[in-house]
């Protein structure tokens, strides 16, 4: 039987299931969370034809599944699912709920925060308990020069979005049990403003930053736009993806959504090759988890050397283009 004991929900967004990966590190945080607060780990699902979601979200942590299962909840829409869950809130009194910090997510949460009255934390990278049993919210600030700790001592739900990638999900266990919990959907939901006619997938990279096993890290010692484009090909011979700190993004040599730092995306690559970055704390926080680092500079006292396991003093211009011409020579030998 379903308990009235305190409870962390985990909102479930399926689309594209098998490469967005947050629900997953969200259940898996709340699972770490929960035992501190005496709680139990929800995951609360909105559509049609969910039972493979359901199995997934127990498999990966989810003590209970809270299932809203009606036609009309098919399509993602943002006004009726925030009107769904706040319902839900309202009904069965979360202690926290989190979501994922997509992009359906930011305009999702906002509403159901409104509606319920309490705050909420955006893009938060780090979730913990204090000792007084509340949530600590750690999100970057002033853009990702300070690091801000906040919580919601007054009123709850206490939720967060949470950054894709900041969390390790729980391995898949089918051996794990949980309860399912069909809600009818018994109100009318508001007409969508916007109609969806048809939704067409496009990736915009081969995998995801945060999900690369290689990535290719450059920083404004590359020289130049045109010398920096050159990264895309080091990493696809490496069977990797690109990312670059915030002074290369400000400067329009790549784009915001492979920022890699505190205000950008935080990585765990089995390699990272950083070429041209000093090591500001705001891109070796979101590095630091790595497992192996090659870091070529000018200036063998930059942070960025000091963490490598090899650091190699060059221009990383000349060091990326002699690398390039090497592997291309490998590759056809």
């Amino acid at each position: 039987m379903h308990t009235t004991k305190p409870s962390i929900w985990v909102f479930g967004d399926y689309r594209n299931y098998f490469q967005n990966r947050v629900t997953l590190q969200l259940l898996a945080k709340a699972n770490e969370l929960a035992p501190k607060i005496d709680a139990e780990v929800c995951a609360v699902l909105f559509g049609h034809g969910l039972d493979e979601f359901i199995t997934e979200y127990i498999a990966h942590g989810a003590h209970n599944v809270y299932v809203v299962e009606h036609q009309s909840l098919k399509n993602y829409g943002v006004e009726k699912y925030a009107v769904v869950m706040a319902r839900l809130a309202k009904k069965y009194q979360p202690e926290i709920i989190l979501v994922g910090a997509t992009s359906f997510g930011k305009e999702f949460a906002p509403r159901v925060a409104k509606r319920l009255g309490t705050g909420l934390t955006a893009d938060c990278i780090g979730l913990e308990i204090t000792k007084d049993g509340l949530l600590l919210q750690i999100a970057p600030s002033f853009g990702g020069n300070l690091m801000a700790e906040i919580i919601t001592p007054n009123h709850r739900p206490q939720m967060a979005t949470v950054r894709p990638g900041a969390f390790q999900e729980i391995p898949h266990d089918n051996a794990r049990r949980g309860e399912v919990i069909d809600i009818p959907l018994t109100k009318n939901l508001p007409k969508d403003r916007v109609r969806l006619i048809n939704y067409e997938r496009q990736p915009l990279r081969d995998q995801r930053l945060e999900d690369a096993a290689v990535v290719v890290c450059g920083g404004r010692g590359m020289g130049s736009k045109k010398k920096f484009k050159k990264l895309f090909d080091l990493a696809e011979l490496m069977g990797g993806e690109v990312g670059g700190t915030r002074p290369v993004v400000y400067a329009g040599w790549l784009d915001p959504d492979a920022l890699v730092g505190q205000a950008g995306k935080h990585i765990k690559p089995k390699i990272l090759v950083s070429l041209g970055i000093s090591g500001a704390i705001q891109h070796t926080a979101a590095t630091n988890e790595a497992g192996f680092i090659i870091a070529v500079n000018k200036n063998p006292n930059a942070t960025m050397m000091r963490m490598a396991d090899v650091a190699i003093v060059a221009d990383a211009n000349h060091f990326c283009t002699a690398l390039i011409k090497a592997l291309r020579e490998r590759i056809q030998t």
